[in-house]
């Protein structure tokens, strides 16, 4: 099999299994609390990682990438995973699955604005047709098709989901600055973040699973959305001779996961939603066609 065949058939997987996030994170949400799922998530996503890394020879790389740069991956770690799934799950808990993930689309056009007061870019104008787009389709899909009511379905829960952008649009730009190791890196950022993610759930909450259901679903959260598929990704993007036809199929996750969403959680799709999707994709494509961004999962 050719790389570019197995780079194709690593992206898929990968995106099949991002698919499958925003029903699970309802389904998690049943049975735990926000703050119970990240630590627990966190936790299996860290394990996971490290299994990986050690399963490729690369262990001595933890401790003397940790070693160069301590506070630079102890505030990564604090932002994604554990302030950004705090924010994004958090989210997901006030709104519908289809809304919460639609809106988290938007990441990409949210990076493109925060990179001129950080980066000192200028904005052009792909990147502000881009954020008309986005941000149009969110207002749609958070009001439900009535913008000029602007009745939204949670208020605190959109903002939650944009902040949730803003927080990985955030982590990223800071991470521009590491060129080591990504998957390395990653498991840094999950190992400091397991520490501070209990006492987060200690102080606020219990580190109780609700019964083998709740575990089960923050163990498949751990491992399926924060850990092992980033490996897959990251494995697809190095395979490939093109990054951008990879990258690509990432756009095929919110239609996979709305088919999920009405089949399994049983929420009907609402017109608004898909009508707020043809707007916010165009615009993350529109605006990656002058800057391209790397993909990135709801």
């Amino acid at each position: 099999m050719s790389n570019d065949r197995k780079a194709l058939l690593l992206g898929l997987v990968a995106v099949l299994l991002w698919s499958t996030a925003a029903t699970v994170f309802k389904l998690a949400l049943r049975e735990l609390d926000v703050f119970q799922l990240v630590a627990w998530a966190v936790t299996a996503s860290a394990a996971a990682l490290l299994a990986i890394v050690w399963l490729q020879g690369r262990q001595g790389l933890l401790w003397s990438s940790l070693r160069v740069r301590p506070g630079f991956f102890l505030l990564l770690g604090a932002i994604n995973p554990l302030l950004y799934y705090l924010v994004l799950l958090h989210a997901y808990d006030l709104l519908p699955a289809q809304q919460a993930q639609t809106i988290n689309y938007t990441w990409a056009i949210t990076l493109a604005l925060l990179a001129v007061p950080l980066l000192s870019q200028r904005l052009g104008w792909r990147d502000l047709l881009a954020a008309a787009l986005g941000y149009s389709g969110v207002v749609i899909i958070a009001t439900e098709g009535q913008p000029l009511a602007m009745n939204f379905t949670s208020l605190p829960g959109v903002a939650l989901a944009l902040g949730s952008t803003l927080v990985w649009a955030l982590y990223w730009i800071l991470n521009t600055r590491n060129k080591g190791d990504p998957v390395v890196s990653l498991c840094l950022n999950f190992l400091l973040a397991v520490p501070a993610a209990w006492a987060v759930c200690f102080t606020l909450s219990t580190g109780a699973t609700g019964g083998w259901r709740g575990l089960t679903a923050a163990l498949y959260v751990g491992l399926f959305e924060m850990g092992i598929t980033f490996a897959l990704w990251s494995s697809a993007l190095r395979l490939a001779s093109s990054v951008a036809r990879i990258g690509n199929l990432i756009f095929l996750a919110p239609l996979f996961s709305l088919v999920l969403i009405a089949t399994v959680l049983g929420e009907k799709i609402h017109p608004a939603t898909l009508v707020g999707l043809a707007l916010i994709i165009p615009g993350v494509l529109l605006q990656q066609a002058g800057s391209p961004a790397p993909a990135r999962e709801a």
